[in-house]
């Protein structure tokens, strides 16, 4: 027996645990049995533990070179590094399609183990649409796409891994990526179990938040690591290309990004509930929608996999999922109902609803440019492609806006915002832009859009800056130094605070964007040793080339000194490398040399013998702030999904604060005992409002209330 064989019966087993739970579950649910909704849980935790022992058996598979399985001989070498032989698990087709199953079995058995904490009434349905798409992947592994199957003749040696995933991104991007498409299923689970029990309100909001954030969250790590990856590998000289593949990463995370700002409305007004519900459904969605096109093949990408058949039935999942889904979302839509009316446009409901409209905007733009080859094919039998110039055009408008909607939001108050609040607030991020507007010119900033951008860039980012400093300018008034304020705010006030850090990266890798897009210098030069070219202040003397021989690859590197105003700076070695399993498919092996906040990026197009190069350079201004910015970003959802502590805990008072269950039942109690609860509970707050907000103006409509969101 073979440690595959052991995998293929894992898999199995897995499927038969993961058909049997929605019945348990369902038909617990229908009887009010907890028996069958218990089973159902140990079912969920067997098709984990099951898909871990199928992992663990591809694993070991591939580290044990057992070139007998036809996707370890597909994928990996004798020569491979142990990490990339290990990574080469979710390299390939099959195997990408068990670590999706694993992860959705690993996320569903974290919601066993925490669900308590979830409305009892949901879990069962929860359960059963997790394991209802799990059993969608099972079937698909165990029938048409085997990581398992065996080869009547091994190979010696196999094939190896494509020469573009033979780098360190391979380890981190592939991984987190996959990961958010699958970690959109838990926040669809729960609006399936509310539509379907009609449990509509705000309780189902609250239980699956932190599931969206942490979605959120880890589908923003591996946008910015896929931007990284195409940076440092395919030698363009950019971070995003508006590739179909990179677009359908981009789409679930934005309709994702919406529901989080929109959610709050709901929680706070009883508004928007029509757009949050359509929202998860939508983020689930165009994940499946990015699953398809990746693995059928029909929508040309550098990231994409050969044509192949099981792209019909992730088409035909997805049609499943909206008919479903929409079915389920017209026959509650009665329920659905605001409870409130808008007061006011210029309010904090107002701008999350402009919010709402062109993320959805920008997402519908993105999904037309993927999708208009196979329109234009279908329609005129000729397939028309879409480029960057499209979705610059198109959606860097409304991007603009986005940013310039995010400065004003936090600044708004529900309801209504009266004009002498409204011109306190926004005239010092006003003038600060106006400013910013009058003197680039100046400074020899040429483009009008630039202008603009930065302009609307120094807008937000003063506003942010501004609510910080209110922030802890009260605390500090109340004894606090300025740093410990600040680091108070974050960790007790998790949730707003981390929405501002969230904004603040935002805008910082927006900055970054606008540099390098519209500063970018770029030249092309073959050189001969000793001669040189000049780009940017920069000069790159070339000395020649080193070749050298390996048995499973040959290397090429060109040597350059970089000079600046006559002094020898460093030198670079961009080069190629070309394996010969894949002779027809060079690796870049890019030099990029960061000085300050530019980056000299240059790659080896061609090169003869020792003796000529033909390369590409690219001056690329502010790309530095990119990765600062993500990474802020993506702190700032960690800080927004990490659980707040108790609201007596961050008033400083030992009480213990009312649970969700206790504030249903208050009716319940003496009159005597809930008014206690309840005053308690008011002297907590007042506490807080007066930490954690400026006391408004006579004219200021705002309220604040403790933890209040102004982001994700």
């Amino acid at each position: 027996m073979y440690v595959s064989d052991l995998g293929a019966s894992a898999i199995l087993l897995a499927l038969l645990f993961a058909i049997y739970t929605p019945v348990a579950a369902v038909a617990g649910a229908l009887r009010q049995s907890e028996a069958l909704v218990a089973s159902a849980r140990r079912a969920t935790l067997a098709v984990a533990a099951f898909l871990l022992l199928a992992s663990g058996a591809l694993v070991a598979s591939f580290l044990l070179h057992d070139f007998g399985v036809s996707y370890v001989a597909q994928h990996s070498s004798l020569s491979m590094p142990w990490y990339y032989v290990t990574a080469a698990f979710y390299g390939g087709q099959e195997g990408s399609l068990l670590y999706w199953a694993l992860t959705l079995a690993l996320f569903s058995a974290i919601f066993v183990v925490t669900s308590r904490r979830a409305p009892a009434a949901l879990v069962p349905y929860v359960l059963a649409t997790l394991m209802a798409i799990e059993a969608f992947f099972l079937v698909v592994l165990a029938t048409v796409s085997s990581p398992f199957v065996r080869l009547a003749h091994p190979p010696a040696d196999g094939v190896g891994l494509n020469p573009l995933l033979m780098d360190p991104g391979m380890l981190l991007h592939p991984p987190l990526l996959l990961m958010g498409y699958m970690s959109f299923s838990l926040p669809f689970a729960f609006a399936v179990a509310a539509m379907i029990t009609g449990r509509l309100d705000s309780e189902w909001l609250r239980a699956l938040r932190r599931w969206m954030l942490a979605a959120w969250t880890i589908q923003s790590a591996g946008l910015l690591m896929g931007a990284w990856w195409a940076y440092h590998v395919l030698g363009w000289g950019g971070y995003w290309g508006w590739d179909p593949v990179e677009n359908a990463a981009l789409l679930p995370w934005l309709t994702a990004t919406a529901f989080l700002h929109s959610t709050m409305v709901q929680e706070r007004r009883g508004m928007l509930k029509v757009w949050n519900l359509g929202l998860v459904i939508a983020s689930f969605a165009l994940s499946i929608f990015g699953t398809f096109e990746v693995r059928s093949g029909v929508i040309s990408s550098v990231h994409s996999f050969a044509y192949s058949t099981i792209g019909s039935y992730f088409l035909a999942f997805l049609a499943l999922v909206i008919v479903f889904s929409l079915g389920l979302f017209l026959f509650r839509l009665p329920r659905l109902r605001a409870e409130q009316e808008f007061d006011s446009v210029v309010s904090r409901e107002g701008i999350f609803l402009v919010n709402n409209l062109l993320l959805v905007g920008i997402a519908f733009a993105t999904l037309w440019g993927t999708l208009f080859p196979l329109i234009s094919a279908a329609m005129r039998h000729e397939e028309m492609s879409v480029g960057a110039p499209f979705y610059n055009q198109v959606t860097g408008p409304l991007f603009l806006l986005l940013l310039l909607a995010m400065g004003i939001g936090p600044l708004l108050a529900w309801r209504r915002t009266s004009f002498q609040a409204l011109r306190r607030n926004l005239g010092l991020p006003a003038l600060l832009a106006a400013l910013c507007a009058a003197i680039l010119p100046l400074l020899g900033v040429p483009s009008l859009w630039a202008n603009v951008a930065f302009a609307v860039c120094s807008f937000t980012g003063s506003a942010i800056l501004y609510e910080l400093w209110r922030g802890v300018r009260v605390r500090h008034r109340h004894g606090e130094s300025y740093v410990r304020a600040l680091l108070m705010l974050f960790a007790r006030y998790r949730r707003r605070y981390g929405g501002y850090l969230v904004h603040l990266g935002l805008l910082i890798l927006a900055v970054g964007v606008i540099g390098s897009h519209f500063f970018q210098q770029q030249s092309d030069a073959t050189l001969k040793p000793g001669q040189q070219v000049s780009i940017a202040g920069y000069q790159l003397v070339y000395l020649g080339n080193i070749e050298d021989f390996y048995p499973e690859k040959d290397v090429v590197v060109a040597q350059f000194q970089i000079w600046q105003h006559g002094q020898l700076l460093r030198y670079i070695y961009p080069g190629r490398q070309i394996y010969h399993n894949f002779s027809d498919q060079p690796a870049s092996m890019i030099s990029i040399t960061t000085y300050g906040l530019t980056d000299l990026y240059v790659f080896l197009e061609d090169w003869q013998g020792a003796a000529q190069a033909t390369i590409h350079i690219y001056v690329n201004p502010l790309t530095v702030l990119v990765w600062f910015g993500g990474l802020v970003l993506i702190l700032g959802g960690v800080v927004c999904w990490w659980p707040e502590p108790p609201t007596s805990l961050r008033s400083g008072r030992l009480v213990r604060p009312l649970t969700i269950a206790e504030a249903t039942t208050v009716s319940d109690r003496s009159p005597v005992q809930a008014a206690q609860e309840k005053a308690v509970v008011a002297s907590a707050q007042a506490v807080e409002r007066s930490a954690t907000s400026p006391t408004p103006g006579p004219s200021d409509s705002r309220s604040r209330e403790p933890g209040e969101e102004v982001s994700q």
